[in-house]
């Protein structure tokens, strides 16, 4: 398998369950401000034509795109590393709440902060629907150590992720506690720490 992304992009989530599965791939960039090359030169847009990360190529040459359908997709290979509930019960329907809550009320939402174009009445009004969000889950977080059941999930991979890019527009998640735990916590996984890494977001020892 090969997985495309753009560092600290929402392509890091399938980058560090890649990690997390122990699975064996080959990741390659891609520049999302340049053109859309890959990091070997290619046009990304000829790859995906979607234009945008995360895009995982299967070893049978089939492409798949979308965040939570490429980390399902990979759970459901490696299912003893419980990274997601198994299909068809409910905790899996919870783990897909999760991930739809995550994908367009909270990663949707800060869209405008990384857009120049954005007016600042866009700006003003998709962070205070940030604000009310992550008071959400503050609260749901709130006496536990992940978002689904015991374990560790794709969920959790997610939420590190787009907590991770509050430092990119002001937004100082130590206003909750409970959040600024959790990513701390997450942070020190060694699946998590490999996937920073790799992407140069931390230093290689």
């Amino acid at each position: 398998m090969k997985l495309y992304y753009a560092p600290g992009a929402c392509s890091l989530a399938p980058h560090i369950v890649l990690e997390e599965g122990g699975f064996t791939y080959e990741s390659e960039t891609v520049d999302l401000r340049g053109g859309k090359q890959t990091g070997t030169g290619k046009d990304f847009n000829q790859i995906n034509a979607k234009g945008y990360v995360p895009a995982l190529l299967l070893d049978d040459g089939q492409l798949l795109t979308e965040g939570p359908a490429i980390n399902q997709y990979l759970a459901d290979r490696v299912p003893e590393k419980k990274l997601a509930p198994a299909n068809g019960t409910m905790e899996r329907y919870r783990l897909q709440e999760w991930l739809t809550f995550l994908g367009t009320e909270l990663h949707k939402s800060f869209s405008p902060l990384f857009n120049p174009t954005a007016s600042d009445d866009w700006k003003n009004a998709s962070s205070e629907a940030l604000n009310r969000r992550l008071e959400y889950i503050a609260k749901q977080l709130t006496g536990k150590q992940f978002l689904v059941g015991d374990h560790f999930t794709i969920a959790d991979a997610y939420l590190f992720t787009i907590l991770g890019w509050g430092q990119y527009v002001n937004l100082d998640i130590g206003k909750w506690p409970v959040l600024k735990e959790y990513h701390g916590r997450i942070f020190m996984r060694p699946a998590v720490q490999a996937a920073l890494k790799a992407e140069g977001l931390i230093p290689s020892a």
